[in-house]
């Protein structure tokens, strides 16, 4: 069984009043309302996404998620 470190991401900031494309990107990481909670994979790709959004986000580390 291989580990996948996980990342928790929470919606804190409203993407409205900021670009578009930041919106779209709270939800395509599945973020749709305020203070919502998604569990994603650390992948290259979804550290670009969080830090495209860094300013509306929090995130934490999560356990390690087995596949």
């Amino acid at each position: 069984m291989s580990k996948t470190k996980m990342l928790t991401v929470k919606l804190v900031r409203s993407p409205i009043g900021y670009e578009k494309s930041q919106g779209d990107t709270a939800k395509a990481l599945g973020l749709r309302k305020l203070n919502a909670t998604v569990t994603v994979p650390d992948t290259p790709s979804v550290r670009g996404q969080i830090f495209k959004i860094r300013h509306l986000v929090e995130v934490t580390e999560s356990k390690e998620a087995s596949k």
